[in-house]
């Protein structure tokens, strides 16, 4: 991938750099605060690894497990953004990718986008099903972004975990008569307005409750797309605010879909993840809502 334009190998003696960058996407995406990685002194690295915690840490050596590369814009070589690709796979054999981040002045002109195009097309040039890559749930414009994507949620144990498969079709969800409908591309096209969509699941609300309809072509589907249309759905519905619990026979058995699954499994996970660092202000425990966010 660095013979792709736009993209560079991160350098033997740039490899402190990269971990400056790492450092600053994590302390805009969990403190808020947005910093240029040149400006990063001595004590400010240290304020802030400390605020972050195990997020902020370092690690060395970062070249052994992972590819990094400098995301650059157009023919200008100073990096605007940094990517990496793990050396083995995730999931069902995907390239996993980490450390996706551009800064502010460089967003809104598609060199994300770009990136993640970029490895899309090398893994499925090495046979490979794709791509998958992880964000915190309360990173939310990071998440949502990922969305606007087109990526699917196939996995919220430990973090949002995102793909892009050839096995899964584009997809978009859309507001029908109050409720959020998922749709599948039937026969993909470059113009998404020309593409054939197939509703397979749609959500609405009952009395502060969720309720979730299928329709005969999503009983029909199988595989990736019946799987994950349901957990990609409900994290849709998350971020809207949406209820995600069908009421208290299914919120007992949220457990169950703590890896992936039931939209109530994600609203089951939400207060994990919300949960504050020790390095923060103690907060009593909050209780879990429908829709799965916290009552703080």
């Amino acid at each position: 991938m660095a013979r792709e334009p736009g993209m560079r190998a991160v350098g033997e003696g740039d490899g402190r750099g990269f971990a400056l960058w790492d450092l600053v996407s994590c302390a805009e995406g969990e403190l808020g605060e947005r910093v240029e990685p040149e400006a990063i002194g001595p004590g400010e690295e240290r304020r802030l690894r400390e605020r972050l915690g195990e997020s902020g840490r370092e690690w060395p050596g970062g070249e052994l497990y992972r590819r990094r590369y400098w995301l650059l814009d157009g023919d200008d070589r100073e990096p605007v953004g940094t990517i990496a690709v793990d050396n083995w796979t995730r999931g069902p054999g995907q390239l996993a990718v980490s450390s996706l981040y551009l800064r502010p002045s460089a967003r809104g002109r598609g060199l994300a986008a770009a990136a993640l195009d970029r490895v899309y097309r090398a893994a499925t040039a090495e046979g490979l099903p794709g791509y998958r890559l992880e964000a915190h749930w309360t990173w939310r414009r990071a998440v949502r972004y990922y969305l606007r994507r087109g990526l699917w949620t196939v996995s919220w144990k430990h973090a949002i975990g995102l793909a892009r498969m050839p096995q899964l079709p584009p997809y978009r969800v859309q507001e029908e008569d109050g409720r959020l409908v998922l749709l599948v591309a039937d026969r993909p096209s470059p113009d998404p307005g020309e593409a054939d969509w197939t509703p397979l699941l749609a959500a609405g609300s009952e009395g502060g409750r969720l309720r979730l309809d299928e329709t005969a072509a999503y009983r029909q589907t199988d595989g990736w797309v019946h799987g994950y249309a349901r957990s990609t759905l409900a994290l849709h519905l998350a971020l809207a605010g949406r209820p995600l619990v069908r009421g208290p026979q299914w919120w007992a058995e949220a457990w169950r879909w703590a890896d992936i699954g039931e939209p109530e499994g994600l609203a089951y996970r939400i207060p994990q993840f919300e949960v504050p660092r020790p390095t923060a202000e103690p907060r009593p425990a909050a209780e879990p809502r429908p829709d799965g966010a916290s009552t703080l």
